[in-house]
């Protein structure tokens, strides 16, 4: 787990610095971002990820290709690809492609409370991966309609949806 998280207000304006778990033990408002891979031969399919069965929450659960928070002083782009690098030890060049605001509480009594920005990216269906096993259980490539069915099950992390209707409305 990183460290720490910015917190925001409602417009992602910046309030300050928090540690990451007490930001999801408060509840607390913070910038994140949810990273899309598509398949540069074909823009209909995605790569999801299974998130590694032990994660502090949503474990075992599939959803889009990577995620995380920020650092202080790191773009959103910088986080993206640092966090592509760290999950699945690939690059790919990001874009984001607009944000949006979620909430949901867990069992074991943490909470996620952010301002999600949507980055996406093209890479090559064939390349090289090195899966981090402390962070992801599999990969897979899906048709965007395959993964949004998926999103709407409870196999499914709670901002999967959102993150590839955001994709989806780009189309």
């Amino acid at each position: 787990m990183n460290n720490k998280v910015i917190i925001v207000d409602e417009h992602d304006n910046p309030l300050g610095i928090m540690g990451k778990l007490q930001a999801h033990q408060e509840n607390c408002l913070h910038r994140a971002f949810s990273v899309v891979l598509l398949n540069k031969a074909d823009s209909n399919y995605c790569l999801v990820q299974q998130r590694q069965i032990n994660k502090y929450h949503c474990g075992g659960l599939w959803t889009n290709t990577c995620c995380s928070h920020p650092q202080p002083g790191e773009s959103i782009e910088q986080a993206g690809q640092r966090r592509l690098q760290e999950e699945l030890g690939i690059t790919a060049n990001l874009e984001c492609i607009g944000a949006f605001y979620y909430q949901a509480s867990f069992d074991n009594g943490l909470h996620e409370h952010e301002y999600d920005h949507v980055l996406i990216g093209n890479v090559d269906a064939n390349i090289p991966m090195q899966l981090n096993p402390e962070e992801v259980q599999a990969v897979r490539w899906m048709s965007l309609e395959e993964a949004l069915a998926l999103s709407k099950t409870t196999n499914a992390t709670p901002w999967f949806q959102s993150v590839l209707e955001l994709v989806l409305s780009r189309s």
